[in-house]
């Protein structure tokens, strides 16, 4: 087969250049394309955006002659601004080979503009050693993680972990809630899914020109308890990063950690932990019900083929997707090196991702919990979002009110939907 993709691709002269989202991955990206090249003649670049630039970088890069061939979206709502770029992947077999159309996006008229090609799960990382550490102290709330399957608890829990910090050795409950752009889009996009999550559960949809806020109060509840029971002070999360929330936790400072399946090799780089200190809770927010609750569970990464890129691109492109999700060098790197569980059949036991967040993720579906569908990608806008963040960094800080986030949450929804869809 990559006999086949040398011919294809290298010899039309076709080339890749793949402008990536995630930057916990960057290395093993680079290390792939390199393989391809070596193996196939094929020239293949990756680009990695810094964290929470992607949207400026692509545009930036598009207007590039060398403009990217590979690209990324983040749902429907991502691909409305990119739709006239999109390729249409309907005879790839990379579409033909997905497990199901919930991974793709496919327009009305049946072409593909995009391909999911991992699938995710957030929810509240924990240290399973200093949660036991806490199970051991004089009147702990509950003695076992299985008891903790509500806010009530949750919120019980960790109150009396802080209680209790200097005895655990630690500087907070919850690692720095830090609202600079590498890391705001955890509170302004992923925190802010479960109470949309709810309403459209409640209501019977899947998207919506106008949100009502009906949870806002149970959103404020556990924005309040991060705050309150943190590594730092609530006026301190404007200068907290990304990387600052990853060490607190990785470094035993913080039992819990906001964050997804994505996180688990940055964790276990940093510090001193292994796979066994990791479990994975969901986030609850004090919904009737809520003990049947999963974790959050979806894809907001979707391959797109850049349409305005020239025809040997294209091809080279698409030959190296297909390569990437057949070939053994392709597989073990996506599910092994990257820990990614994927949609794609060619993915099977042998492909498992190697990640104990994963693993975890998979465990509450075997039990018969509810996954939390990722319904962030119907949020109207990027704008919408910082919206909504810069209210909830002002509430923490003391220098605003919670009615100014839900004003951004509900009257930001309708004024970023109506902008979003004028004719």
């Amino acid at each position: 087969m990559a006999s086949a993709f040398a011919m294809s691709a290298s010899a039309d002269g076709g080339k890749v250049y793949y402008l990536n989202f995630a930057p916990e991955v960057a290395d093993q990206w680079e290390a792939l394309a390199e393989k391809y090249s070596e193996e196939t003649g094929t020239e293949v670049q990756v680009v990695t955006a810094a964290s929470g630039t992607y949207e400026s970088t692509l545009k930036s890069e598009m207007d590039k002659s060398e403009a990217p061939t590979l690209f990324q979206v983040n749902g429907p709502v991502g691909l409305a601004a990119w739709k006239d770029y999109c390729y249409d992947l309907k005879d790839t077999d990379v579409y033909k080979n997905l497990a199901s159309d919930d991974f793709a996006l496919v327009n009305e008229d049946g072409s593909v503009s995009g391909i999911a090609y991992k699938i995710e799960t957030y929810g509240l990382i924990y240290n399973k050693s200093l949660l036991n550490d806490y199970f051991e102290t004089d009147g702990a709330v509950v003695t076992s993680v299985d008891e903790i399957n509500n806010f009530d608890t949750l919120k019980a829990v960790v109150e009396d972990i802080t209680a209790k910090k200097d005895d655990l050795g630690i500087e907070g409950a919850f690692t720095s809630a830090g609202m600079d752009s590498s890391s705001d889009w955890r509170f302004k996009t992923h925190l802010a899914n479960i109470p949309i999550y709810y309403e459209y559960k409640a209501d019977g949809i899947t998207s919506t020109d106008a949100i009502k806020g009906t949870y806002l109060d149970n959103y404020k509840n556990i924005w309040d308890l991060y705050i309150n029971n943190a590594t730092c002070e609530p006026s301190m999360i404007s200068s907290k990063t990304a990387e600052d929330a990853r060490a607190e936790f990785a470094l035993g400072e913080a039992v819990f950690y906001q964050n997804g399946t994505w996180e688990t090799s940055g964790i276990l780089e940093e510090g001193d932990l292994t796979e066994d200190d990791l479990g994975m809770l969901p986030i609850y927010i004090g919904v009737e019900g809520e003990e049947n609750q999963g974790l959050c569970t979806g894809s907001e990464n979707y391959w797109c083929v850049n349409a305005k890129a020239s025809e040997e691109d294209i091809q080279a492109t698409v030959d190296f997707l297909t390569w990437c999700i057949t070939s053994d060098e392709g597989r073990t790197a996506i599910s092994k090196d990257m820990g990614f569980a994927t949609p794609f059949t060619t993915f099977g036991d042998d492909y498992a991702a190697d990640n104990v967040l994963v693993n975890e993720a998979a465990k509450y579906v075997e039990d018969g919990k509810t996954p939390v569908t990722w319904c962030f990608t119907t949020m109207p806008s990027e704008n919408w979002k910082n919206g909504v963040g810069s209210a909830l960094l002002e509430y923490a800080q003391g220098t605003g009110e919670w009615d100014s986030v839900v004003t951004a949450f509900v009257d930001g929804w309708a004024t970023e939907y109506a902008a979003a869809n004028a004719e």
